[in-house]
């Protein structure tokens, strides 16, 4: 089926509503409304949401009719047709009688007419009462997981993802037969791959046929494996480049990794949720590193220089004023991870006081002097004070 095949269930779609805009629109209101709802309904602006996924579609669709102009003439006159409630013949309409679409369709003559009107909407390259080629269907959406390491996050990886997805038997090589056997033509479709149904008043449209699912031919004895679905389940294993800066429980798109369409159609996407291994000493803001520092009460209350370690160079010097209170963070500028652009993000070092679990005679006396020394100093007596 080419690129421009319009779909016979095109014809009692409304593309105008779908754009929201008059059917006189010309067609730069339409293309603008187009890429209006497009941008807004995204999938990649949109990840999570269902329905704007499916209103994305339905743009598309309309715009891919809509925007053509010789596809946009077809599908007016088409709708013009099904709006008087049927096709005129010869200014007798139906004549009180139902019509079946599917029999209009057949009479495709040399003259123009219905028959080659609706031929060229719908696509119908040999008219629909012959055999046509399978549809291509777009193949699945795929979930899966991997966890990584806490720099590979940073630095962006390549993983090896095992998947499994619907498939074609192996055994019958999606005939849905059993091997050996020999397929005969559908009786309920006549081998067209789709039965007539009727939709209410005089008109009726086409599904697919329930016996063959639309494959136009059937097996007296189906295939072992797969029961005559003609489906069975496939493992493949993928590499998958992660970007730079991915971060935990964040979910990535990777187009057309999916699982395989059918017929010549598209493979769909695959979503890997990415869980980041916690590293031993650093952490994650945003685009910064941080890292907590040990440190001692003299060491912040005295002022000193300590060493602090960096991811991948060697370790910095960091300068603590005296009279530091506990918990400060300090910003060492261009020492944290290297971002997707090539810059290189902050280190943000906070200290934390430490207490000694244990202490020597010397520490002890220094520390009960220093006690006795501040003793006259109120610290809780703001915990008290009248009107808190």
């Amino acid at each position: 089926m080419s690129d421009d095949t319009i779909r016979s269930d095109w014809a009692t779609k409304d593309f105008y509503a779908e754009l929201g805009v008059a059917k006189t629109a010309s067609a730069d209101e339409i293309k603008k409304a187009y890429r209006k709802l497009a941008r807004a309904n995204h999938p990649d602006s949109n990840p999570d949401d269902t329905a704007k996924h499916e209103k994305f579609k339905a743009v598309a669709e309309a715009y891919d009719v809509l925007g053509d102009a010789d596809k946009r003439k077809k599908y007016d006159e088409a709708r013009e047709l099904f709006s008087r409630g049927g096709f005129p013949a010869g200014g007798g309409g139906f004549g009180g009688g139902g019509v079946n679409m599917e029999d209009l369709f057949r009479e495709r003559g040399g003259g123009g007419g219905f028959g080659d009107l609706f031929g060229d909407l719908f696509g119908g390259g040999g008219g629909f009462g012959g055999r046509r080629a399978p549809r291509a269907t777009r193949g699945a959406d795929q979930e899966t997981s991997t966890t990584i390491g806490f720099t590979d996050a940073l630095e962006g990886v390549t993983v090896s993802l095992r998947l499994a997805s619907d498939a074609a038997c192996p055994t019958c090589n999606g005939t849905g037969g059993k091997p050996g056997t020999r397929p005969h033509v559908c009786a309920t479709c006549e081998g067209t791959g789709f039965v007539t149904a009727s939709v209410g008043g005089a008109f009726s449209m086409n599904e697919t046929c329930p016996a063959c699912g639309g494959r136009q031919l059937v097996y007296d004895e189906p295939c072992p494996t797969c029961h005559g679905s003609g489906r069975g389940r496939s493992t493949r294993k993928i590499q998958a480049k992660l970007p730079a800066g991915v971060k935990d429980g964040q979910r990535i798109r990777l187009r057309g990794k999916g699982a395989p369409g059918e017929n010549g159609g598209p493979a769909g996407d695959l979503y890997v949720t990415v869980k980041v291994a916690p590293h031993r000493v650093f952490g994650r803001k945003g685009n910064h590193l941080t890292v907590d520092v040990p440190v001692s009460f003299p060491e912040l209350a005295l002022g000193a220089e300590i060493s602090v370690p960096t991811l991948d160079g060697p370790p910095v010097t960091l300068r603590v004023p005296a009279g530091t209170p506990d918990g400060r963070t300090f910003r060492v500028r261009g020492k944290g991870a290297t971002l997707a652009d090539g810059t290189k993000g902050d280190l943000l070092a906070t200290v934390q006081v430490q207490v000694p679990s244990h202490l020597d005679p010397a520490a002890r006396e220094a520390l009960e002097a220093y006690a006795a020394a501040t003793a006259g100093t109120r610290l809780r007596a703001g915990l008290f004070e009248a009107g808190n």
